[in-house]
């Protein structure tokens, strides 16, 4: 993992000092925070980090991260963060690696988990969870917390869907202990890919392993004997659980072990529930600053809803919410909650830039640049604007330029759940609610191995919806976010074709094992 690209050097931040290297110029708390901006000062297409003996190399320009999508030259790899995951999550679909066995078997194995006829069975857990987020708000008094609340049903919503467990997520404030040990897990993971090139660093990393070893046993013991539970019931595949237990592969026979399954389902859990909290966050924060942006929000719900506040969507009925998939597609470019990933060639190749890339080398893709990049998106990359993802304006734009889901044959499994959730999310509450942020709270990022808005409060207040806006039809211009279609999902592979533009042009059936 020493990536040192064969001697090559990049464009780096001014001031390296010998041993530490670039080190001072990155904030240990805000690491992304740091990149961002040295993408921005440096404003080259790909620069370096050097901390200790780590070479960590960035790619911040739309052109070059759309070279390295290209999926016949290039394919994932584990920068040292996500690496480093392997110790909590192991060999589960994000942190495997593409040549490992496992990834591939349950990849085909839960390939059933993520048609139409899947999610329509989602839609009631989707639905009851949410009730039972607003019965804890009423109970609540003052603002609510937004990333603890969002962070509370997207994690309830999972481990129903995935677990047919309730975690009790909101007969409190605090959350779950399951999300304190996540979370010290994460934490963990990023000092240990910090610190394990540093001078003293395996000393480091053994106090930090010493220190998480409770929380790994924690989550280990309840997922084990989650899995050991349903083992000694009659097989159901009602839930991801059932699926992964009595699954086999069709050509093979193959069925994931027990250890596999826990590290699909720990995958699931943490990757999945905090990237859509955090979506969810960051599309309100957005709503609650922008009375343009919110009103218009609100007239689609209330054309869709009708004047009854309290009007359940049905599953047909979400993918009509188009206005509102725009904002959630905008607030992911500006803050995609999983902000990058790694990419190395099959086999040596020369980028665009004149570098020589070999397998043994890595890059990371810094979305938040990418997504800022203003050869794509203009001279104000950084004004929220949900009609970026009108079709009109988004024909011609350059192919990959918009990737929060990640890329390729790697790119998330799990991506139409996380939609449909968000969006009956946000339609629901927007409905009921009337929300008012805070106008001196400034934006502040927690930064995980995903991010969220930190301290960020809305007051909610009952709405009654505009009846007026039952007689005005839906915006049926439909939402393109470069990447799939903004539909309902249905009993087709989750990636879609891309015409030359790199806009969705048909869903096509998967060959077995192309699905993430």
């Amino acid at each position: 993992m020493q990536n040192d690209w064969g001697g090559q050097s990049f464009a780096h931040p001014p001031g390296r000092l010998p041993i530490v290297g670039d080190g001072r110029s990155v904030d240990p708390s805000r690491p992304l925070k740091s990149m961002v901006g040295h993408a921005e000062k440096l404003g080259e297409p790909i620069f370096e980090i050097q901390v200790f003996d780590q070479k960590f190399v960035f790619v911040a320009s739309a052109e070059l991260a759309a070279e390295m999508c290209d999926e016949q030259r290039f394919v994932k790899v584990l920068p040292p963060a996500v690496e480093a995951l392997r110790e909590f999550a192991g060999d589960g679909l994000f942190t495997a690696h593409s040549h490992e066995h496992n990834w591939r078997l349950a990849h085909d194995l839960l390939r059933p988990a993520f048609t139409r006829t899947a999610m329509q069975s989602y839609h009631p857990v989707m639905v009851e969870t949410l009730d039972e987020l607003f019965d804890y708000w009423e109970r609540l008094d003052g603002p609510v917390d937004v990333s603890r609340d969002m962070t509370k049903l997207t994690l309830e919503t999972l481990a129903r869907a995935a677990l047919s467990r309730d975690f009790a997520s909101f007969d409190g404030v605090d959350p779950h202990p399951f999300v304190a040990a996540m979370i010290t897990a994460l934490k963990s993971g990023q000092r240990i890919a910090t610190l394990r090139t540093a001078p003293g660093g395996r000393l480091a990393v053994r106090r930090i392993r010493r220190k998480a070893k409770s929380s790994q046993d924690y989550v280990d013991e309840l997922l084990d004997d989650i899995i050991a539970t349903r083992r000694a019931q009659p097989p159901s595949e009602h839930d991801l659980l059932g699926i992964m237990l009595s699954a086999r592969h069709p050509e093979t026979g193959e069925q994931l072990d027990d250890t596999n399954i826990r590290h699909q389902i720990l995958t699931f859990l943490v990757a999945g529930h905090e990237t859509t909290s955090g979506a969810l966050s960051f599309a309100l924060y957005y709503l609650s600053r922008d009375p343009e942006v919110l009103a218009k929000a609100h007239a689609e719900v209330d054309a869709v809803l009708g004047s009854d506040r309290d009007t359940v969507p049905t599953f047909e009925q979400v993918p009509q919410f188009r206005y509102l998939r725009r904002v959630l597609d905008e607030a992911l470019r500006l803050w995609p909650t999983a902000p990058a990933f790694g990419r190395g060639p099959r086999e040596t190749t020369t980028l665009s830039t004149g570098h020589v890339m070999r397998p043994e080398d890595w890059a990371i893709v810094l979305l938040p640049a990418v997504h800022r990049d203003p050869s794509v998106w203009g001279d104000d990359p950084e004004r929220f604007d949900p009609d970026r993802f009108l079709p009109q304006n988004s024909r011609g734009r350059l192919p990959h330029s918009y990737k929060p889901w990640g890329t390729g044959e790697r790119s998330c499994i799990g991506r139409q759940f996380a939609q449909q959730e968000a969006i009956l999310v946000l339609a629901r509450l927007l409905h009921r609610y009337e929300i008012t942020g805070d106008p001196d709270y400034e934006l502040d990022i927690a930064e995980r191995l995903t991010i969220v808005p930190k301290g960020f409060e809305l007051r909610l207040t009952p709405r009654t919806p505009n009846a007026d806006s039952e007689d005005q039809p839906a915006d049926d211009s439909g939402s393109d976010d470069g990447s799939d279609s903004g539909d309902a999902p249905s009993d087709v592979c989750p990636v879609s074709s891309t015409d030359q533009n790199g806009l969705n042009a048909t869903s096509q059936r998967c060959p077995p094992g192309s699905v993430k």
